[in-house]
């Protein structure tokens, strides 16, 4: 067994869930680095730190099960140790430890100090900003706040991650000058709300100062802003937005329903007449706007006519980029307490007719840019074409531009001038016009 002692470890750091949970992981392996250990993102390693999600059902299931495939790894003698953090690990520690024991330990989503400890490491504060990300080299996350303060009734978020924390502006800019310093040109903003960013700090909403900030680090070519909040949000963001090119005309803005009685139990402060007078005034300031929005079906209590409701709004609104989601009933949140009553099926039933619209919708969308010039960003070679986006399109969830390779060679992460010559329900295909870069 002195043998075993000797050999030096391998961190393999598996992450699971959303583009925070990326950035969690990214940071965790920065300060693993730092303290000269060996690690890995998703793939082979003696040591494995699962950051798990715990947000739906499918999610956690998904990290149940990766779980259970790494403590037999274990078992098995593949891998020496198992640590759990993340956000099932934060909701459910006491279940977890009784349920899968054989897990070395558990952490929470606040725990990094205590995780590293367990790992040999040791937490260096003076580390702002730097982290090992696991993004295609030209874009990465930049999380500018932490938690929620919202009380929406189906989101166990905050049970998660805790009440709403900003990052101050300093502390942002100082870490995207270290991304762009890395390479990164497109910074993707998160957070669970970002039109919540700045009240805890300044007293007011801040996101348009951040960017405002952000835009004057060189090298940074695009910024984009993900999951904003319909009520309060900050109408100054669509100023700079509409000043500044660098930041993206795109915003992603989880609406969840229509129906006013859905909404209200869904404690969402908003209604149908006012997140449409939204939509009118992002259309109205930012013409060329991408909005992109997620919406959940078969919430307790929704009818017949509600749902209809929300398709036909669905086909007046024409939203560039839409996601749904089936209601997945979680303990400890509000609507917890409501009868889980539309049926699993017509739940299913329900997202897929929203997206068929939104497909059709999608189509005629891109119809109408055959024909048109795109600056795009390359992302990746994939077969005989080179994927990028246009700056209306988030990695991995919405539009691609499709390249032929054939026609010359693409530099990944360098931006591009394209003409689009064709167009399918959610991809665009087009040639090279000139380098833009």
């Amino acid at each position: 067994m002195r043998t075993k002692s000797l050999k030096k470890n391998k961190i393999n750091v598996v992450t699971l869930g959303c583009s925070k949970n990326v950035y969690d992981s990214e940071v965790l392996m920065g300060q693993l680095r730092a303290n000269n250990k060996e690690v890995v993102h998703q793939e082979e390693g003696n040591v494995v730190v699962i950051n798990t999600c715990g947000f739906i059902a499918n999610a956690k299931e998904e990290s149940v099960n990766t779980i259970l495939e790494y403590v037999q790894k274990k078992e098995e003698g593949v891998v020496d140790k198992v640590f759990v953090t993340g956000c099932l690990s934060e909701r459910y520690k006491p279940d977890l430890q009784k349920e899968i024991p054989d897990v070395d330990q558990y952490f929470g989503t606040t725990e990094l100090p205590s995780l590293l400890k367990a790992l040999g490491a040791d937490y260096k504060h003076e580390l702002v900003g730097e982290r090992l990300t696991t993004t295609p080299k030209n874009y990465a996350y930049l999380k500018i706040a932490e938690g929620c303060d919202r009380p929406c009734s189906f989101c166990a978020i905050p049970l998660m991650r805790g009440k709403h924390r900003s990052t101050p502006i300093e502390s942002l800019v100082t870490e995207a000058e270290k991304l762009a310093a890395e390479g990164v040109k497109e910074l993707i903003l998160i957070a669970q709300d970002l039109t919540y960013y700045g009240l805890d700090l300044y007293k007011k909403r801040a996101l348009a100062e951040l960017l405002q900030a952000l835009v004057k680090v060189e090298g940074i070519e695009w910024i984009r802003l993900h999951y904003a909040f319909p009520t309060g949000f900050p109408m100054d963001v669509l100023e700079v937005m509409k000043e500044e090119p660098k930041v993206c005309n795109y915003i992603d803005i989880p609406l969840q329903h229509i129906s006013d009685h859905i909404l209200k139990s869904m404690r969402r402060g908003t209604t149908y007449e006012k997140t449409t007078r939204l939509l009118k005034d992002f259309r109205k300031a930012v013409p060329e706007m991408a909005i992109r929005t997620t919406l959940i079906v078969g919430y307790p209590g929704e009818t017949e006519e509600d749902f209809q409701l929300l398709k036909e709004w669905v086909q007046e609104m024409r939203f560039e980029r839409l996601g749904c989601f089936t209601y997945s009933h979680e303990e400890n949140t509000h609507a917890f307490n409501l009868e889980d009553d539309v049926p699993e099926d017509v739940k299913m039933q329900r997202a897929n007719e929203i997206m068929d619209i939104q497909s059709q919708i999608s189509w005629e969308l891109n119809q109408a840019k055959i024909g048109k010039e795109f600056r795009v960003v390359i992302d990746r070679k994939e077969g005989s074409y080179y994927v990028g986006r246009t700056e209306h399109d988030s990695p991995d969830v919405d539009n691609e531009v499709l390249i032929n390779a054939e026609e010359g060679y693409l530099r990944t992460g360098e931006f591009y001038t394209v003409s689009i010559i064709d167009a399918a329900d959610f991809d665009l295909y087009a040639e090279l016009v000139a380098d833009a870069s």
